[in-house]
């Protein structure tokens, strides 16, 4: 019972406050978290910057850390930076001031591909972030070793998010 009326005053908490997932031209996000793929799990970090009403632009980098140890995976394996461009489309759906979906493509060393990924704003400064990203076109056509595939499949991502 103790932990019933716990996640009903978080709830409760949560819709009462008044954060902003998006301010449109000008919004600026930082965030950073885990990535979960085949393979290695990593850690990511991402910038992005409202240019319009609903679209923003911005750069990420990963590395993937927790390797298998039978991939011979170097640095160049394990790092990668992307361009980023986002359509983000919370305030479209109506979902309220402190959620934003973000559809997006990417453009990076490895590959070109699209996310999708949700934001919901605890506060005015702090929330939590998920993302899918899954790659259109690879940077090698033949046969990718298991090293050149770490950054060139499907990839899940979380953490945290602040606006700055």
């Amino acid at each position: 019972m103790r932990n019933l009326f716990v996640i009903i005053l978080f709830a409760l908490g949560a819709t009462a406050i008044n954060a902003q997932a998006f301010n449109g031209e000008g919004d600026a996000k930082f965030q950073v978290g885990a990535t979960f793929q085949s393979n290695g799990t990593g850690i990511a970090a991402a910038y992005d910057h409202g240019l319009g009403e609903n679209f923003s632009i911005g750069l990420s980098a990963g590395y993937v850390l927790g390797v298998d140890e039978v991939i011979n995976a170097d640095f160049g394996d394990r790092i990668n930076l992307v361009a980023r461009f986002n359509a983000n489309i919370g305030s479209v759906m109506n979902l309220g001031d402190a959620v934003d979906i973000y559809p997006g493509l990417n453009l990076s060393m490895k590959q070109f591909g699209a996310h999708l990924g949700g934001r919901y704003f605890f506060s005015d400064g702090f929330g939590i972030f998920t993302e899918f990203s899954v790659p259109f076109a690879k940077y090698d056509n033949g046969e990718l070793s298991d090293a050149e595939l770490l950054n060139n499949q499907f990839i899940f991502s979380m953490g945290a998010v602040f606006n700055l």
